[in-house]
């Protein structure tokens, strides 16, 4: 596979899950402390990262779980939830993205603890953090991983996910799983990119615990580190707008998931293969996880997709637009 190092790749997935235990250990932590909501800030691509974990969690609690944009916490007005009760989780894998840390500045200014995710106990968001799960991995299903298991952990905690055990349990041959799922894919990766690199506009949709991934790709890869121009929107307003954009010449590409929305994303498969001759559907439906129980496919959906496009399919976009995926004209360059 292009740019993919085997042996490094299933080290760090063996790092990433040994991380299990400190994970368990914070989350009956805060139980034993107590809280009456949750309240996680991301941006950007973590903003994105825990987009599907709080919407399987909220398939199995009333609890109240607020997903805050850090940028927008900081100057939100209305945010009398956010009180010394509320457990409060954050990462950047950096530990130096500027919104995280004035949300997080923030919130200990108001006399509130935060847990977060950071590669080491050195950097600025870990000297802040009140709780810390140190992890240097950086692949997208790492974080996913860690995040639900935290997630799941702090429900099995409440009597809302009995099966919590059996979850994590499986997640140790996940690894493996997604490097098969990989070597499939990677054909098709090549193709696909070969075919709508140079396109000067995608569509890309998506639904439910896929829409976080469908976002993150087309924003955090495709648009700042190849600069491609695209358009990301949901399955379900995909027909209130987006839809008058699409004609024969138009990529659209669909990422069709396995969890109740998926009738919302073959809806728009049906309208697509009538109007344009550039389709893209990948369905995580198609790719096996072996060893890995039915009922965890939804959890395990947006890590599938983050293997086949934010990993597999950037790297052949890279070869094919001739622009590296390292390089930025603006962010992180200056201060703005």
């Amino acid at each position: 596979m292009r740019n993919f190092d085997v042996k490094k790749y299933i080290e760090e997935g063996k790092t990433t899950y040994s991380k299990r235990k400190d994970i368990e250990a914070l989350a009956d932590k805060v139980t034993a402390r107590g809280y009456n909501n949750i309240v996680i800030i991301g941006i950007g691509g973590t903003w994105a990262e825990w987009h599907p974990v709080v919407h399987v969690m909220k398939h199995y609690t009333d609890l109240p779980i607020y997903l805050e944009n850090a940028a927008e916490l900081c100057i939100k007005k209305d945010k009398r939830y956010l009180t010394k009760d509320s457990l409060v989780i954050t990462v950047s894998a950096s530990g130096d993205t500027k919104e995280i840390l004035a949300a997080v500045k923030m919130c200990k200014e108001m006399g509130i603890e935060v847990a977060g995710f950071t590669k080491n106990n050195e950097t600025p968001l870990a000297k802040e953090l009140d709780y810390i799960i140190a992890n240097p991995c950086g692949d997208c299903e790492d974080s996913y991983m860690m995040f639900f298991m935290l997630g799941l952990r702090l429900l099995y905690n409440r009597g809302e996910f009995p099966n919590y055990e059996k979850f994590a349990d499986q997640m140790g041959v996940l690894h493996e799983n997604l490097l098969r799922i990989r070597e499939e894919f990677e054909p098709r990766a090549a193709e696909i990119a070969r075919a709508y690199a140079k396109e000067p506009y995608n569509i890309f949709v998506g639904s439910g615990t896929l829409w976080g991934e469908t976002y993150l790709f087309s924003m955090c890869i495709l648009e700042e580190m190849q600069w491609v121009r695209t358009k990301s929107v949901t399955s379900a307003d995909f027909f209130h707008g987006t839809l008058e954009l699409v004609d024969k010449y138009v990529p659209v590409f669909l990422f069709t998931g396995e969890d109740e929305y998926r009738e919302l994303d073959n809806r728009v498969e049906r309208f697509c293969q009538k109007i344009t001759d550039k389709l893209i559907v990948i369905d995580t439906k198609d790719y096996d996880l072996k060893g890995i129980d039915e009922e965890f496919r939804v959890i395990c959906s947006p890590m599938i997709l983050t293997a086949l496009v934010t990993e597999r399919l950037a790297a052949h976009y890279e070869l094919n637009t001739g622009h590296s995926l390292d390089f930025r004209r603006y962010y992180r360059q200056f201060d703005y």
